[in-house]
């Protein structure tokens, strides 16, 4: 234990504010270290600031890791108040125009929360297109591609080789795919021993 009189009390002890890593939204990032903080880490925006609060006893190594997770959840968190249901329509019109020359028209196309186990449905018969919750904060080409997937279906309702073809204009499928096939293969994996916070 540090000899500091505020370290001892408890009191937050700040670090150097340094430069956000490229394509942060935020001009600076300040880590304040507390004592009293055990095992969380939060952070928030402050201005043109990012603050990451930490453990006093994080190492270097630990401090830029956690620094790094909250950048990216607070990014993902920023992007779903950003995407609304209005917001998630206008998307899909313009890639239907864009890769299906406007022919998939969906009458409404929605946020959910209760698919845990698909990104994404549509009901032809209703023109209604559904994505699940857990796709926000996900990068946009994953979005556009489940996004494309349900308009495909108003078109093609099932799943043969006319809806693969209507799939193949779009040039980040392959890739989409993985990602998605990656984080439900991360969530079957276990987590670490040892690892705060997580």
């Amino acid at each position: 234990m540090s000899a500091d009189p505020l370290h001892r009390a408890g009191m937050p002890q700040r670090s150097k504010t340094s430069p956000p890593p490229s394509g942060s939204a935020a001009s600076a990032i300040e880590v304040r270290r507390s004592a009293r903080r055990r095992r969380t880490v939060s952070a928030y925006r402050e201005g043109d600031r990012t603050v990451v609060l930490i453990p006093a006893r994080m190492s270097e190594a630990e401090e830029q890791r956690w620094v790094n997770v909250m950048l990216d959840k607070l990014a993902a968190q920023e992007s779903r108040r950003a995407l609304g249901d209005s917001e998630l329509a206008e998307r899909a019109e313009r890639l239907s125009a864009q890769y299906f020359a406007g022919r998939a028209r969906p009458a409404s196309v929605r946020w959910v929360t209760n698919q845990n186990t698909r990104w994404g449905s549509c009901t032809p018969a209703e023109g209604s297109i559904r994505l699940s919750h857990r796709l926000q904060g996900m990068p946009e080409y994953v979005v556009d591609y489940v996004l494309l997937h349900e308009l495909a279906h108003l078109l093609v309702p099932g799943h043969g080789p006319d809806f693969w073809r209507l799939l193949e204009a779009y040039p980040r499928t392959e890739r989409a795919r993985g990602y998605l096939e990656g984080v439900v293969a991360a969530a079957r994996l276990p987590h670490l021993p040892g690892v705060p916070g997580e």
